[in-house]
């Protein structure tokens, strides 16, 4: 199993344990990770998944895809390390990914 640990607003952290090819969104959706909406269902149509990756695992994670950049164009509150959590797909190398919540999602 794979961890993801998810900052919310406030600062606190609420971990995931998942499988290898679950998305981040996928993990919220199923562990109850309040802050990630996934209106689309995790098929990069809306921003309702935006998290910003720490900044230390942004590397790892990598940057978006031209479709995934589009979608990120709508959501006001973008930073450099924006991603929607459907198009990241955990892997062993990403265990013990950070994602931070941002405050227009609350």
């Amino acid at each position: 199993m794979l961890k993801i640990i998810y900052v919310d607003v406030a600062g606190a952290e609420h971990v995931a344990e998942v499988s290898e090819g679950t998305s981040v969104m996928r993990a919220a959706k199923d562990n109850g990770i309040d802050g990630i909406d996934a209106d689309c269902g995790g098929v990069c149509a809306c921003a309702t998944c935006h998290v910003y990756v720490d900044d230390a695992w942004y590397p790892k994670v990598g940057a978006p895809s031209a479709d995934e950049e589009d979608m990120l164009d709508c959501v006001n509150d973008r930073g450099e390390t924006s991603r929607l959590s459907c198009q990241i797909e955990m892997r062993p190398e990403l265990d013990g990914l950070i994602v931070r919540l941002p405050e227009s999602q609350r």
